[in-house]
């Protein structure tokens, strides 16, 4: 059983780290209460943690594999643990902001180089293995966060969803000194400083101007503002990447098609199975009255089918990437489509049946999305390919919440203007998407209170509908493109066919890999 210690100890950080992605969705009403402030503004303890996981993954993952991949992930393990306890004594929202920040720091140090510490510790049959179960953590972690928050909400209070980290990031960091081997892959060579910089820059500032742009406006100075920051760095991003020795992201990497395939797919995955959760919770809180745990309940189902898909990868597969991924994308899209059925009478078990198909679609796509990435790169660019394909992942959840609560806004406003009743559709609409359902119905005539209930169900009901579909269209967007791009032989394959854009050296080194 020993052999299996370094899968436990890097589960158990992984789970702690998604866990937090989405834990605080159902407690965002309580924050926003005890600490004065508004739901929308307190929405950036979401966001701003999967943008500091997101933007930071590619530079921790190249610099593990210079300084040493168990070194990152103890560190951090560590910082993670002293922002949880920070946010859990936040005494206003820019503290807790700002601590949900450094917070995500900590969470790009352990997930950066989770991947490639599972290929270092394990081969063959036994990777599979490992990838399966590291890829039923990371679908139950992610479905099951705003359960965990809920629970924890109702019970004790909100700021026991950081207090909890504290004792279970302890037992990692035993786990990991005790039986997790230390591994370099590419030696001590310059830092891509600047590259780190202005892929950091370049996400936050996308992501920031799809915020701003749904309560500001497409066509306000600082939203364009935010924009055009966003293309500078991604075009210095580019420039640097080319021209640097040792760069974050080699980005001849992409001139395979298997790696293009596979970061699209990362990229849509998370946005287009995890990113709606938001506002389905917000949904059954703030429109349908649910308590935290009740709405959390109704999310629990995708946690057990997605647990339940990765258990069944582990046990009969491992089947061929492109089977298992573009399959469990288009059961996401399936799954999105589904509970785009919602109207102003419906409940939150109207979710249900689609959330149990995105969930199986998670638990296929989860295990498979990242031992592809390891076999599609040399195993000195291991901690690379995880940090890019855990990066795409989480920049697909951020700017997926961003896009998706335009998206939601909109609707929302469209429906306003269309009963006419309403004086200000926009102001509406931007209270109604930031949680404020209660307090809109509640400041409405009392003579005209039930229509205004059944128009603000309405509303949200139709916003909702039109950001499932747009899940939907991402997942199957995605599975479309893994068909016809991915080509990574089944784990455990002794020799797989070179792909085009690869040195003969390369093709010698992936085929090692392979074995």
């Amino acid at each position: 059983m020993r052999k299996w210690w370094p899968l436990a100890a890097i589960c158990l950080g992984t789970f702690m780290l998604l866990v937090d992605v989405t834990i605080v969705t159902v407690a965002l009403p309580d924050i926003a209460a005890d600490l004065g402030t508004t739901l929308s503004d307190v929405q950036w303890v979401v966001d701003i943690y999967a943008l500091a996981l997101a933007s930071l993954l590619l530079g921790v993952g190249s610099r593990a594999d210079r300084i040493g991949r168990r070194k990152v992930y103890l560190t951090g393990l560590i910082v993670f643990t002293a922002a949880s306890v920070v946010c859990a004594v936040a005494p206003s929202a820019g503290v807790l902001i700002g601590a949900r920040a450094v917070q995500g720091l900590g969470a790009a140090g352990m997930f950066g180089t989770t991947i490639a510490l599972l290929g270092m510790h394990y081969s063959g049959r036994e990777r599979g293995v490992a990838f399966a179960v590291w890829g039923a953590t990371n679908s139950v972690a992610a479905a099951a966060g705003p359960l965990v928050g809920g629970l924890l909400t109702q019970y004790l209070d909100w700021r026991w969803i950081f207090f909890v980290n504290l004792p279970v990031c302890l037992i990692a960091v035993v786990m990991t000194l005790r039986s997790v081997r230390e591994a370099k892959g590419l030696g001590r060579q310059r830092a891509d400083v600047l590259g780190m910089v202005t892929f950091t820059v370049a996400g936050g500032a996308l992501t920031f101007g799809l915020i701003r742009a749904h309560s500001d406006g497409w066509a306000a100075p600082f939203t364009l503002g935010l924009f055009a920051a966003a293309a500078v760095a991604l075009t210095l991003f580019v420039v640097v990447e080319t021209r640097h020795e040792h760069p974050i992201l080699d980005l001849s990497l992409f001139r395979r098609p298997s790696f293009t395939g596979l970061m699209v797919g990362a990229l849509f995955l998370q946005g287009a199975a995890f990113a709606y959760l938001l506002y389905e919770s917000l949904w059954m809180q703030s429109v349908l009255g649910y308590e935290p745990v009740q709405a959390g309940l109704y999310i629990l189902p995708m946690c057990a089918s997605a647990f339940v898909a990765s258990a069944l990868t582990g046990r009969f597969g491992p089947w061929p990437p492109r089977v298992s991924i573009a399959g469990g994308l288009a059961l996401i899209a399936l799954g999105a489509g589904m509970q785009a059925t919602l109207g102003a009478g419906s409940s939150g078990s109207s979710l249900v049946a689609g959330l149990v198909v995105s969930g199986l679609g998670v638990g296929l796509v989860t295990p498979s999305l990242s031992a592809a990435a390891l076999a599609t790169v040399p195993p000195e660019r291991g901690g690379m390919a995880g940090g890019a394909v855990n990066t795409f992942r989480q920049l697909g959840f951020a700017l997926g919440i961003a896009v998706f609560g335009v998206i939601f806004q909109w609707r929302i406003e469209r429906v306003l203007r269309a009963d006419g009743g309403v004086p200000d559709p926009h102001g509406t609409a931007v209270a109604l998407s930031g949680g404020q359902a209660r307090s809109v119905v509640a400041a409405w005539p009392e003579g005209g209170r039930a229509e205004m209930a059944h128009l603000v169900r309405e509303a949200f009901a139709s916003g909702l509908n039109a950001m499932l579909i747009a899940a939907a269209a991402l997942g199957a967007v995605a599975s479309l493109l893994v068909v016809a791009t991915v080509r990574v032989p089944t784990a455990g394959a002794e020799r797989r066919k070179p792909e085009a854009g690869t040195s003969p050296h390369e093709q010698e080194t992936t085929a090692d890999a392979a074995r």
